[in-house]
């Protein structure tokens, strides 16, 4: 310790929590550009769609319900999906069984690699939703399996 001991250490510390501070309004600051740019660079629509969402949502339910096969359905989904969005809807339906079978969030993301936030979202679809992750689960026989 030199010679003046505790005062270093004080000096050490504050200047430590000041550097902290700094990095997290830098990582506040960064996360708001990065916010702005994204919503800035969102496709943007002058006009009202022609065909509304739900109109819409009902005809791709009918293109998909028209595919015969597992491999005209993953073909169908290539050509629909970016590579995000696949990634993004093969992670939710990784997760269903797990979360079917009460596993707990921790244990599924060290298991698949998801998110906690997107395997807490899947487990309220589940519960709240609209139905279709249960009726999927249960066409394929996926169901809570005792341990």
């Amino acid at each position: 310790m030199s010679k003046h001991g505790a005062a270093d250490f004080l000096w050490t510390r504050s200047h430590y929590d000041v550097a902290s501070n700094l990095s997290l309004i830098g990582d506040i600051l960064l996360d708001n550009v990065l916010t702005r740019y994204y919503i800035s660079a969102m496709k943007k629509r002058d006009i009202t769609p022609e065909v509304p969402l739900k109109q819409g949502l009902e005809a791709l339910a009918q293109a998909f319900a028209a595919l015969k096969t597992p491999a005209e359905i993953k073909a169908f989904l290539q050509d629909l999906c970016t590579p995000a969005e696949m990634e993004a809807l093969v992670d939710r339906w990784q997760v269903v069984p797990y979360v079917i079978n009460e596993m707990p969030y921790r244990e599924i993301h060290e298991h698949t690699g998801v998110s906690v936030t997107t395997i807490g979202r899947v487990a309220r679809t589940l519960n709240t939703g609209a139905g279709g992750y249960q009726a999927a689960a249960k066409r394929l026989s996926i169901t809570k399996t005792n341990h």
